[in-house]
C-alpha cells in the first residue's frame, strides 16, 4: 500500500475514534464539552450520542474501503472510495467557502467557521484527495 492511502485510511479512522470517545462523553481534545461543542460544531450544544456514532461509523467504513479491508470485489471498492472522495471533497469545499450554514439547520458559531476555513475543510479536501489515490 502507498503512502497517501495509508496516512488517509489512518487518519479516517483516528478521526473515527474521537467520534466515539465523544458519544462516550469525552471532550478530547478541547478542556470541556462546551468548547467541543462550539469547535466541533459550531453551537452550544455537543452532538448527540446516536449522530457521533454513526459519524464514527462511516468513517470506520470509509477508512475500511481506502485501506482495502474490507471483503468487497474491486468494483464495489472502486464505487465506495469514489463515494467517500466525493462526500469529502463536497464537504471540504463547502467548509473552505465558508458555507456550511447550507450544510446544517443552525448557524454555525464564528469560531466554528474560523476552524472549519482553516483546518476542517482543507483537511477534508486531503483526505478526498488520498482517497482517490487509493483507487486501483
Amino acid at each position: 500500500m502507498r503512502t497517501a492511502p495509508i496516512a488517509t485510511s489512518s487518519t479516517l479512522a483516528a478521526i473515527a475514534v474521537l467520534h466515539v470517545g465523544w458519544a462516550c462523553g469525552a471532550s478530547f481534545p478541547f478542556h470541556d464539552r462546551m468548547r467541543l461543542a462550539d469547535s466541533v460544531a459550531g453551537s452550544s450544544a455537543t452532538p448527540g450520542r446516536r449522530g457521533s456514532l454513526a459519524v464514527a461509523g462511516l468513517l470506520a467504513c470509509a477508512a475500511g474501503l481506502v485501506a482495502d479491508v474490507l471483503p468487497l470485489g474491486a468494483t464495489p471498492r472502486r464505487a465506495g472510495v469514489l463515494g467517500v472522495a466525493f462526500v469529502l471533497a463536497g464537504r471540504g469545499a463547502v467548509g473552505v467557502a465558508g458555507r456550511t450554514s447550507s450544510l446544517v439547520p443552525w448557524t454555525p458559531s464564528a469560531h466554528f467557521n474560523e476552524l472549519d476555513k482553516r483546518y476542517y475543510g482543507p483537511l477534508c479536501l486531503l483526505l478526498a484527495s488520498g482517497a482517490l489515490l487509493s483507487v486501483r
